[in-house]
């Protein structure tokens, strides 16, 4: 799930997922070159993080969880990666 809260020529994004069997997961994206960011995590399981983000662009990213696992948001566009696997299309 997505959260997208636009002020000026900025977005406040924040990011909330919920993944099968995981003790931790991050998120990488093109706004940071791909690092990994290890979200929080709500009692409810949910994991969330909120990045501020310039207007006017298009992001793509995903989740990484189990040190290994890829996942994508659902919730948007869905395109393949270079790796074989899919990336999340963020259009803020």
């Amino acid at each position: 799930m997505i959260k997208i809260t636009k002020k000026g020529n900025k977005a406040w994004v924040t990011f909330t997922i919920v993944p099968k069997d995981s003790e931790g997961i991050s998120i990488c994206g093109e706004w940071n070159d791909w690092l990994e960011e290890p979200m929080k995590v709500k009692k409810s399981g949910e994991f969330y993080i909120t990045k501020i983000l310039p207007l006017g662009r298009d992001y793509q990213f995903g989740y990484r969880t189990n040190e290994n696992e890829w996942l994508s948001d659902n919730d948007l566009e869905i395109i393949a990666s270079p790796f074989g696997t899919q990336n999340t299309l963020l259009k803020i």
